[in-house]
């Protein structure tokens, strides 16, 4: 039997790698975009469709959750909330969070999931090395796994696939290599939308991946880093 995968890809480099490998581990993949208000939505937006045409992705589904702004909490979500340069030693849950973001997510990608007869949800959540998001640990995964089996159709068998949770930025990129992955194509700056700043969390975790890894970063950065 033919198995179906639906992964959602926000265009950032750990759901480019994510992609990658359900592309060589499932016999059809569909690609999820959700935008949820955050600052460099197009840019993003842009990196998923370059990310699924690489892959000849027939299936796509592009939606907003834009209530998340209205919601607040975040500083990707709320202009009034800076976006604060990163600090990788802190143990701290930064203001880059946004409140129960990916059970959002998961919800949308089960709903789709059921209709295309999907076998696996691929989602790019990273536990260590990260900034520590409550919603990226992999006890919350298995958490939802379970609601999913309890409220779809009896037919539904749907498991929720983190093949890079518990790997390192750096193993991230050398798994990327490995796979031949787009990481030229994904974008993962919080703050801007044409030179990453390479000072927020998520540029700095990727930065240092790269480094760690001893391969360059194919995206630009701001002269000024």
């Amino acid at each position: 039997m033919n198995e179906s995968a639906i992964v959602l890809v926000s265009g950032g480099m750990d759901s480019c790698v994510t992609a990658a490998i359900a592309k060589a581990e499932t016999d059809e993949i569909a690609f999820l975009h959700v935008s949820y208000g955050q600052r460099t939505q197009r840019r993003e937006r842009q990196a998923f469709n370059d990310i699924a045409d690489f892959y000849n992705v027939e299936k796509r589904l592009d939606v907003s959750i834009e209530y998340l702004t209205k919601i607040g909490g975040s500083s990707l979500t709320d202009e009034s909330i800076e976006v604060a340069d990163a600090n990788l030693e802190s143990k701290e849950i930064p203001t880059s969070y946004v409140p129960f973001r990916n059970a959002n997510m998961l919800s949308i990608a089960t709903s789709w999931g059921e209709v295309l007869n999907a076998t696996r949800i691929y989602i790019g959540a990273v536990a260590e090395d990260s900034s520590g998001y409550p919603d990226c640990r992999p006890e919350f995964y298995a958490a939802f796994e379970k609601t999913i089996e309890v409220g779809t159709r009896p037919e539904t068998l749907i498991k929720i696939a983190t093949p890079i949770i518990h790997l390192s930025k750096a193993e991230i990129v050398e798994k990327g290599i490995e796979l031949n992955a787009p990481l030229h194509l994904s974008w993962s700056c919080y703050r801007n939308e044409d030179a990453a700043c390479g000072t927020c969390d998520s540029c700095a975790l990727r930065r240092r991946g790269f480094e760690r890894a001893d391969v360059n970063d194919p995206i630009e950065y701001a002269e000024n880093l």
